[in-house]
């Protein structure tokens, strides 16, 4: 009975209660599938699994009935659930340090004697990651109109398009039927008068029937998702068609192609580990994978937009509306940055990028996933 477990070891390693313990197995929820020499409830392994789940569900705040449904739920597997789970653990700490954020901003305020207002003091609690930057995206996230006509060509003859993920509504084609998806309230209100209807839901659970539309689309999001192969299924669930801006974050594909997260802020790196690659995204719906290029002047401040305008990453208000700089947290941001000013002032970054000035576009690991 070694690969078993008593109801008394489970509870030692877990800190759950047995009474927690007996109560989970009352209502069906972790039920004891094996029995010890002596008869008494044990553990097996599948058990543990599933115990494992339950517990980070409750961890993170989950009701009872909640959790019953997500670690039954049908369309999901072993795997993809342990990404789900992943993602809301990630989500949580995006939320703790966009908190930190504030919070160090407050404690530089007050060291300059600076109070700050009652607004602000409520804002940073309980703040997610889009309500802390989310405010900056209209100053430096537009379309990009070269990359957009790439988007809004793969959409082909579709004429209903249903837009995942879709913020503050970048990138919708403004000559065919859109229906916008937006987790965000913050990024909800900032979705310009006249712009398509949009619905408040997460991209693994998407609230419409199956075919609806002629093509679905996301733009820069799947990094977002707590579940990407979840939403990417839904995706292809609800349109005959599937479009997909992301990236390649593979080490040689971004990590180390990349100046920004190769030589100021490796910390990026962990950000994308354990992320489903590329190429495993593009199986899942059975799309093509296609490079984009980034031109030089690109008009959409996204992380890499700035490849050779390296001076644009000192400004404060570009890296707010990035979320790779309020992830990676307030030390690393301040190293990246001081590092690359140094190295501004000294030509050293221009030295080791010299071939970039002569290019008008630049391969970074940019992407766009098609499935017909």
């Amino acid at each position: 009975m070694a690969e078993h477990l008593t109801v008394g070891r489970v509870a030692e390693l877990t800190g759950v209660s047995v009474r927690t313990l007996h109560h989970y197995d009352e209502i069906g929820l972790v039920h004891p599938s094996a029995r010890t020499p002596a008869g008494y409830r044990a553990y097996a392994a599948a058990d543990v699994e599933r115990l494992r789940e339950v517990l980070a569900y409750r961890r993170l705040g989950f009701a009872l009935r909640e959790i019953a449904d997500l670690v039954d739920d049908p369309a999901v597997d072993a795997i993809g659930r342990l990404h789900r789970l992943r993602g809301l653990v990630l989500d949580r700490r995006d939320r703790a340090a966009a908190m930190v954020t504030a919070i160090d901003r407050e404690l530089q305020a007050r060291a300059m004697g600076i109070e700050t207002t009652p607004e602000e003091k409520l804002t940073m609690i309980g703040a997610q990651l889009y309500d802390t930057i989310g405010s900056a995206y209209p100053a430096t996230r537009r379309t990009e109109p070269r990359i957009a006509a790439r988007v809004w060509d793969a959409l082909g003859d579709a004429r209903t398009v249903l837009n995942v993920g879709a913020g503050t509504g970048n990138y919708e084609p403004v000559d065919r039927e859109v229906t916008a998806v937006e987790p965000s309230a913050v990024m909800r209100a900032q979705r310009p008068v006249g712009a398509a209807p949009c619905v408040a839901a997460g991209a693994e659970r998407l609230p419409f029937e199956d075919q609806s539309f002629d093509a679905a689309m996301a733009f820069s999001t799947v990094h977002h998702w707590h579940d990407p192969i979840a939403g990417l299924r839904e995706m292809r669930r609800v349109a005959r068609r599937v479009v997909v801006f992301t990236h390649d974050a593979s080490e040689a594909g971004w990590l180390r192609r990349f100046w920004l997260t190769r030589d100021y802020l490796p910390e990026a790196g962990t950000l994308v580990r354990g992320r489903p690659p590329v190429e495993r995204l593009a199986e899942e719906i059975g799309a093509r994978i296609e490079p984009v290029l980034i031109p030089w002047d690109c008009a959409d401040g996204f992380f890499e937009a700035y490849w050779r305008q390296p001076e644009a990453y000192l400004e404060e208000r570009v890296r707010r509306a990035v979320s790779i700089w309020t992830r990676v947290g307030p030390e690393a941001e301040r190293r990246a940055v001081a590092g690359l000013r140094d190295d501004l002032a000294s030509g050293r970054w221009a030295e080791r990028n010299r071939e970039l000035l002569a290019l008008d576009a630049a391969e970074l690991g940019l992407r766009l996933l098609v499935a017909t």
